[in-house]
Order: structure tokens, then C-alpha cells, then sequence
């Protein structure tokens, strides 16, 4: 039986050549020779190298890692040749294992000698794995953060850099939220449930929450405040005290504004200054004044940026710190070293054909003596979001290639001489384009709304006004509608590819009850707003309905048990013919409206609502043309229609016409109206404007037929001319916040006027098409009387008929002929998508409703504010709140509670 001996390798190597493990955690503990063979021991004290043969080798040790994987990375074969002393090929092995930082020790041992063969055994103790892991000291809803931060995963091989990594990445996360002093520990514990396994616990403790006490500026001439401002997301907190700190490194001298200096310099004349005086003491901020390193190196490139504006292009932050300052919280000092101020010198320009120089100075519109600002030159000379630029100027007129360079040509005193290079290249035309995404809506809908056309010259101007026009289709994605000009230098031409992804556009409105001697309730409405009439008796395009053709149909009939009922029908074109933007709308309509409470005992009773009602039925037709002049904003629509009512013992007006409770009415009116909209989107607009004048008249009878004021009922054919105007405004605020693009405050402006006359002064206006003033419009049921609804939050229907009594109520004796209405909305989107685009609103109103010319005062109006949102789904539609406080209806003794209302709005919203 043959002998195995076994000898350390390791510590012979080690003494006789300088052999030395390497580890980053432990160094391979001292081993002594148990058992040595002569001839093993002759291989190390031999003078003279010799070369052994591998006959064998393996490893021991290994659970988790493949045998075959580790000779791979310690490059020892079987028949491999290794000279002994003197060769380094188990010395390179071993510091190639420690590499892979997966084992706390290796060793290698010669097992067996036959000659100048060996066998060669490979011992490795791997690390301990991870098998739990637990953070403790803070909340749950934390834990789930700080796992997917720190990239912990069980049977992880446990490293002092993957501790070092985890403690890092934990204090990181708490020090964006403000604790920058959080401090982290480890506790390991041995799983007994498994060999070699570990369970981690990272105590943490996050202190408090530092905030940014004083933001210091030395070695400035511009106002401290104003390089604050540049600072977005580095911010001082609020404070209020008598006993103000002014502590600072030594590298700036605190920027103190004494109340001396403030009366000396007339300060209380100014805001700034007053402001200035006060900052000390009183300091009013809405940000939360948390620290964030990463951000606080983004501010101060936007303290440098602005500098550059102001014409200080060598200005250079000499020295910043941030330290705890000895009231608590943290300071930071920046010291900055501004250099002089430049102007722009001489501008002249090269390589220009299509526009002279003194047009492109123009267009530039940047002058000698103007402050230097290199930024702002860029943005005049490059194509831009909101075009005036020369770029612009030159894409419109289809110099896709243009290109402009601007170069400093001197530079001496505080005065930068500019010469401008212009490579205008060819007028590119539009050679193909195409359109991709759309799997419902068929491609000549889009393409007809496309300005960029095969063949005509390639316009800037045209390919965002295209997008536009896509995006008021309102069938795709708005945020997602992509646009990728493709040019061709080679044959002078542009690819045009639009991308669009489809959306939902289709509502769905549907409800039921019953309610004992109500009966049946509810409400059944559909809207297809991209159907395909001509498709309809096609059962291939029934998908789930003939889709594609950008028409619209609605369908809808609500019930309220015996009190109410309606029936409406409309359907739209908007391309009649297919070739111009010509919309032919056609609706029918239907409504019983009956009361329910007897007039003389006030109690409910549902059968009154047979005897006691007003049915209308009527007809619309409208045609709308796309104009061309002043531009192709603007819109004329023309429309006749026919209304009739018939009334059963129901009163209109009893204030005015006593008596008038029974008999047919018919309104037969043409309607023109002017129309301009240029927003960009119909969901949420972020820009434009829309602006509509309108006229509704209808034939003046009493003037053709003088009888008709002695007649029983000179309302057979009511008269009137009824005008309207809208104006609407919407002005982004600031720059896009958030992860989604053009996420942003946006300012809504609108005023409404209307007014309502007749023909002969010897009758009465018309009880019919006047205005209601107040409330949200919601129960948009009492439409069917022929009025406008005029929507005021805060307020209930106004009814100022009595003075003596509270003049608003739930509904009113009589509406308005005149009215005004003025509104101011902040609007901030919360969502943008096309599953549920949702925003935040707070406002400003100012209504009034008057009854004749000689009432009306346009500066006698009822204030309100308040804040609301809005939900547009696709499948319903509009679903809104809002909670109005009126300002005008607060009176001695009364609360808020009696000022404020909250209304609603349900699939449209109300005037």
C-alpha cells in the first residue's frame, strides 16, 4: 500500500521563495508541516530547479463554485510543467483566487511525487453567504426603499465591500431626504439553519433632519438674493427670530444689511430691499431647505450660467464649503470671483445669400453695447421650441441643412467682437412621408390634417403645426407623438416619419336605480369619436364597431323616474367631401321635464310631473369652413335650428309674465359664429389661445306681423338676437418639473360676455335663451328650458329679483339678458397619461348677471376663489370637484361654512 504524504505547500513556499498569499480581509493563518516525505522535502531544499510534471489536480472546499470553474481561474492543467524552486505558478494561483474575493483562505498542497510527476490539491474556504437581511430603526415603508437601493439579495457572497457598499448606499438615500448625519452599523448573526450563512442586521439611525440655515455669498456684486434665486433646489429654511445668526467661514464675510443702511438708501421705498432688511429676522420659504449634494453642484453651475448672462463669462467660484453652523442646521459659504462684465462689439456676417445682413441683424436682435450673454446668441442663431430665431427663419424656407457657427473675432477691453458663419446648403424638399402606430384610425384621417407634403418645400413651422393638429384629434397619445425628419444631403430631399400610439377616445356613461314612487333612474350614453359610418354594414370593420374614419356619433338617454327624461342624437363629419376641413354636424333632441311638488302644499308627488311639465323637441344643422385669413386658425360656423316647446301648467317666468303657463312655443334661430383656436392639445392645453364671437337670430316677426303683440299668445315664435364672445389664454409658468416632459404650471385667463335683445320694445324679451349665472352647471337637465348656463363657483343660482331675501338660491324666477365673467386658473398636472390625465387647479372668479342695459355695471361683480381637480378618463370622461369660497357671500355673524360650496362636474365642462 503506497504512502500519501502531504505537505503544506503554502508555508514552504512562503520561507524558501518568498511566496505571499493576498487577501483583503484575512491573511492565510500560520500552518505547520504534519507529515514530510524525504524526497518532498528534497524538491525545496534542492539548489539546482527542476521541472515537475502535473499528473493530477483538485480542488476541496468548493459547495457553491464549480471545480472546473476555479482551475480555470488559477490556470493550472494537468500536464502542465512547473519548476520548483523558483517558479511562481502556485504563488500566481493563489493571488488569482483571493482576486475573485470570494474565499477567507486558500491553500495548496503537493500530494503525491512518482518521479518528476505530482499531484496537486487545491483547499479553498469560501466566505459566508448572506441569508437575511434586516434594517432596523426605521419605518416599514422604508425597509422596501433601502432593499433595492443597497442591491442585498440572499446567498450573496457577504464582502467587506459589499458592507461598505450597502452602509454607503443607506446613508446616501437618507442624506437626499435631509438626515446628512444618519449613522449605520452592522450586526452579524449566524443562520443555524444553514452551513456557512449569515444574517445581517444594519442598525441605522438617521438623526435629525438638517436643514440649510444661511447660504453665504462673498466677492459679489450682484445681490445675494438674486444668486439664490438661481439656486432651485438649494434653499435656506423659513425662519422667525429676534437674535439672528450671522456666522460664516472665513472664507466670505456674511452679506449684512444693516437697518441703517436701509433707511439711508430709502429702502422702504422697495421690495427688494425691504426684504433685504427683514431676511435676518423673518424668512418666509415654501421648500422643504433639505441638502442634497448632487443637486447643490447642479445649483451652483446655475449660479455660474447666470453670471454668463449678465455678460461675467470669466466668472469662476473661487471656494464653497458647507458646515454645521453653531445654532444647528448647516451654512454654506461660496466665495465667488466675478471678473468684468463684457458687451457684445461688432456682429457682421458671412456665407449668407437668401437674407442681407441687415435682415439677420434683425432677426438676431442683439445690438452692440448689449451685455454679452454667449448663451442667448446661441439660442438667436439655433433653431429653437418657439422659433424667432435665424435658424427658425431659415428652416421655414426650407434650408433644412442650414447651419450657423458664431466666432470671436477680437476681444479687447470689456468689448467681444462676433463674426457669424453660415452654411445655408439647399432648399430641401419633402420627399416621403410616413406615418406609424396607428392600428385603429385609418391613415388618410392623419394624413389629411398633415401640413408637409411629398413634393413641397421642407417648413419647420409646418411640421409643429402638424403635430399640433394631431394632437387635437384627441385619438393618440399626446405625449408620445413623434416626429423624425430624415434628411437626404445626397439628393436634397427629407423622409418626414411620424409616430403616433393609439388611445381610447370613446365614453361610456352608464347608471341605473329604482327608487319606490321615483321608478326607474339612470342614464345611458355613448360617444364614438372616431367612428366609420360608411363601414357599418361591414361585419369584417364591427372590431368591436367600424372604427378609423374620425367621425363622431353620440347616443344618450337619461331617465329620473316621472320627473325627467332625454333623449339625445348627434353625429359630426369634419371633413365633408374628404378635401376640406368643412364639419357638418346634425343632432336631434328630445327632453320632458315635469315637476314634482304641489305649488300649494309643497309635498312630493311623482304624478304631478303629467300635468305639470315642459317637453322640448328640436333639430340642429351646422356647417363649419376652415378659413385662411387673418390665418388658418380661425373658423366660420353656421347652423339653423329648431326648438319647440310645449308647456303644460308650467310657469317660465312668473315675474314677468304672469299667467303664461300653457301653450307651444317654437324658436327658430340661425347661429354664425368666429371662431380662432390655436392650443396645442385639447386636454390639457399648455399653450394658445381660443377666442369665439358668435350671433344666434332669429326672424323678426313683431316687425313683419304688428298684430302679434295682442295676440294670446305673442310667444307662438319667440324673437331675439343673442351675442356671445369667449376668450381664453393659457401661458406656461416656469420650466417643465417632474420625470414627464412639459410638466409644468400653466395660467389659464378667460372672460365671457353675453347679451341677450329683442326687436320690438313692446314685448317682453324673451323668456327663452337667457342666462343662468351660478352654480356648476351640473344639472345640465334644465338646458332644455333654452338657456346658458353660466357656471360660478362658490355660489349658488343667482336670484337677485327680491333684495330683501338672500339673492342666491338653488334656482331662480327669472335669468339674466346681460352677463360677465372673468376667471383666473393655476393649473399643475399631476398626470399626463392617456389613461387618466389629472390636475390640480386653484382660482379666481368674477361674475354678475344683470337684467337689462340700464342695470348693467361691468365693476359690480361676485368674487370667488377656491381650489378644484379635474380627471379626464378615457371611458367617461371629465370627472371634477371643486371647493369655492365666495367672497361677497360672507356676512356679519356667518362662517366660512356659509361662504364656501363644493361643486361637481361630470363629462363636460360647465361654462
Amino acid at each position: 500500500m503506497q504512502k500519501v504524504y502531504k505537505i503544506l505547500v503554502l508555508a514552504l513556499v512562503t520561507s524558501l521563495v518568498s511566496l505571499s498569499a493576498r487577501s483583503q480581509e484575512t491573511t492565510p493563518p500560520d500552518t505547520t508541516i504534519t507529515s514530510i516525505d524525504v524526497d518532498l522535502l528534497n524538491i525545496f531544499n534542492q539548489k539546482t530547479p527542476r521541472t515537475y510534471r502535473v499528473a493530477n489536480i483538485s480542488v476541496i472546499g468548493n459547495r457553491f463554485f464549480d471545480e472546473n470553474l476555479l482551475l480555470s481561474i488559477v490556470n493550472i492543467n494537468v500536464g502542465d510543467e512547473i519548476k520548483i524552486p523558483g517558479g511562481d505558478n502556485f504563488s500566481k494561483a493563489i493571488t488569482k483566487l483571493w482576486k475573485e474575493n470570494y474565499f477567507s483562505n486558500v491553500e495548496i498542497y503537493i500530494t503525491k511525487l512518482e518521479g518528476k510527476n505530482i499531484d496537486i490539491q487545491i483547499a479553498v474556504t469560501e466566505r459566508p453567504r448572506l441569508s437575511k437581511f434586516y434594517f432596523k430603526g426605521v419605518r416599514k415603508g422604508e425597509t422596501e426603499d433601502l432593499a433595492g437601493k443597497t442591491g442585498l439579495v440572499p446567498n450573496r457572497v457577504i464582502t467587506e465591500n459589499m458592507k461598505i457598499s450597502a452602509i454607503e448606499a443607506i446613508k446616501k438615500f437618507y442624506a437626499e431626504k435631509g438626515f446628512l448625519d444618519a449613522s449605520v452599523k452592522i450586526v452579524e448573526r449566524k443562520d443555524t439553519s444553514f452551513n456557512n450563512m449569515l444574517t445581517l442586521d444594519f442598525m441605522i439611525d438617521k438623526g435629525p433632519k438638517v436643514k440649510i440655515n444661511n447660504i453665504n455669498f462673498g466677492g459679489n456684486t450682484i445681490e445675494s438674493a438674486k444668486l439664490k434665486k438661481q439656486m432651485k433646489d438649494t434653499k435656506e429654511r423659513s425662519r422667525f427670530t429676534l437674535n439672528p445668526s450671522f456666522d460664516s467661514a472665513k472664507i466670505v464675510q456674511a452679506d449684512r444689511y444693516t437697518f441703517e443702511e436701509y433707511l439711508k438708501d430709502y429702502g422702504f421705498l422697495t421690495y427688494s430691499k425691504t426684504k433685504k432688511v427683514l431676511d435676518p429676522y423673518i424668512r418666509l420659504k415654501l421648500s422643504g431647505a433639505k441638502f442634497d449634494e448632487k443637486k447643490y453642484i447642479e445649483d451652483k453651475e446655475n449660479i455660474l450660467t447666470y453670471y454668463n448672462s449678465l455678460g461675467y463669462r470669466d466668472a469662476v467660484i473661487e471656494k464653497d464649503t458647507v458646515y454645521h453652523a453653531k445654532n444647528g442646521g448647516l451654512n454654506i459659504d461660496i466665495k465667488m470671483n466675478e471678473g468684468r462684465q463684457y458687451y457684445f462689439g461688432d456682429i457682421s456676417w458671412r456665407g449668407n445669400t437668401k437674407f442681407s445682413d441687415s435682415v439677420l441683424s434683425l432677426m438676431l436682435g442683439i445690438r452692440k453695447g448689449d451685455i454679452y450673454n454667449r448663451e442667448l446668441l446661441d439660442k438667436k442663431l439655433h433653431p429653437g421650441a418657439d422659433g424667432g430665431d435665424v435658424g427658425s427663419y431659415y428652416q421655414d424656407d426650407g434650408y433644412l441643412f442650414f447651419r450657423s457657427e458664431a466666432v470671436e473675432t477680437a476681444v479687447y477691453n470689456d468689448t467681444i467682437d462676433f463674426e457669424i458663419r453660415l452654411v445655408e446648403g439647399p432648399q430641401a424638399t419633402i420627399k416621403n412621408v410616413r406615418i406609424s402606430g396607428n392600428d385603429r384610425t385609418k391613415e388618410h384621417v392623419i394624413r389629411r390634417e398633415l401640413r408637409t407634403i411629398p413634393g413641397e418645400k421642407f417648413s419647420r413651422t409646418d411640421l409643429i403645426r402638424s403635430q399640433r393638429e394631431i394632437a387635437q384629434l384627441n385619438y393618440f397619445n399626446q405625449e408620445k407623438i413623434g416626429i423624425d425628419p430624415v434628411p437626404n444631403p445626397d439628393d436634397g430631399t427629407v423622409d418626414i416619419n411620424y409616430r403616433v400610439e393609439e388611445k381610447s377616445s370613446d365614453q361610456l356613461e352608464l347608471s341605473a336605480g329604482w327608487g319606490g314612487s321615483i321608478g326607474l333612474t339612470g342614464t345611458l350614453g355613448i360617444s364614438f369619436n372616431n367612428f366609420s359610418i360608411k363601414n357599418i354594414f361591414t361585419k369584417k370593420a364591427w372590431d368591436p364597431l367600424p372604427m378609423g374614419d374620425g367621425q363622431k356619433l353620440s347616443l344618450r338617454v337619461q331617465s329620473n323616474g316621472k320627473a325627467f327624461r332625454s333623449y339625445n342624437f348627434s353625429f359630426t363629419e369634419p371633413w365633408l367631401g374628404g378635401k376640406k376641413r368643412n364639419a357638418l354636424t346634425v343632432s336631434v333632441y328630445n327632453t320632458k321635464y315635469g315637476q314634482t311638488y304641489d305649488p300649494l302644499t309643497g309635498a312630493y308627488d311623482p304624478d304631478i310631473a303629467n300635468t305639470r311639465y315642459i317637453s322640448t323637441t328640436g333639430a340642429t344643422v351646422s356647417l363649419s369652413k376652415q378659413l385662411k385669413w387673418p390665418d388658418d386658425f380661425f373658423s366660420l360656423s353656421m347652423g339653423i335650428n329648431y326648438t319647440r316647446y310645449k308647456l303644460s301648467n308650467y310657469a317660465i317666468d312668473p315675474t314677468n309674465l304672469p299667467g303664461f303657463e300653457n301653450g307651444i312655443v317654437n324658436n327658430i334661430n340661425f347661429r354664425v359664429a368666429l371662431q380662432r383656436s390655436s392650443v396645442d392639445q385639447p386636454l390639457f392645453p399648455r399653450s394658445g389661445s381660443t377666442f369665439m364671437l358668435s350671433l344666434q337670430v332669429t326672424p323678426p316677426y313683431s316687425l313683419i306681423d304688428k298684430n302679434i303683440t295682442n295676440k294670446a299668445n305673442p310667444y307662438n315664435f319667440i324673437e331675439y338676437h343673442k351675442w356671445r364672445f369667449n376668450g381664453e389664454w393659457y401661458v406656461p409658468l416656469g420650466k417643465p418639473h417632474g420625470e414627464e416632459k412639459n410638466k409644468q404650471f400653466v395660467l389659464k385667463a378667460s372672460a365671457k360676455y353675453g347679451f341677450l335683445g329683442r326687436f320690438n320694445p313692446d314685448l317682453q324679451i324673451s323668456p327663452f335663451e337667457r342666462f343662468q349665472v351660478g352654480d356648476a352647471g351640473l344639472s345640465n337637465q334644465f338646458a332644455l328650458l333654452g338657456y346658458d348656463i353660466i357656471a360660478h363657483r362658490g355660489y349658488p343660482v343667482y336670484d337677485v329679483s327680491d333684495p330683501k331675501v338672500n339673492p342666491d338660491k338653488q334656482t331662480a324666477n327669472q335669468y339674466f339678458t346681460i352677463f360677465n365673467k372673468y376667471t383666473l386658473e393655476m393649473r399643475y398636472p399631476l398626470s399626463l397619461n392617456p389613461s387618466s390625465t389629472i390636475y390640480a387647479l386653484g382660482f379666481f372668479e368674477a361674475a354678475n348677471g344683470w337684467y337689462s342695459m340700464k342695470d348693467y355695471n361691468p365693476f359690480k361683480l361676485r368674487r370667488s376663489v377656491g381650489l378644484g381637480m379635474r380627471f379626464f378618463l378615457p371611458m367617461f370622461g371629465l370627472l371634477g370637484f371643486d371647493y369655492g369660497i365666495g367672497l361677497d357671500r360672507f356676512t356679519p355673524g356667518g362662517g366660512l361654512k356659509d361662504a364656501a360650496r363644493f361643486t361637481f362636474m361630470l363629462g363636460f365642462e360647465p361654462e
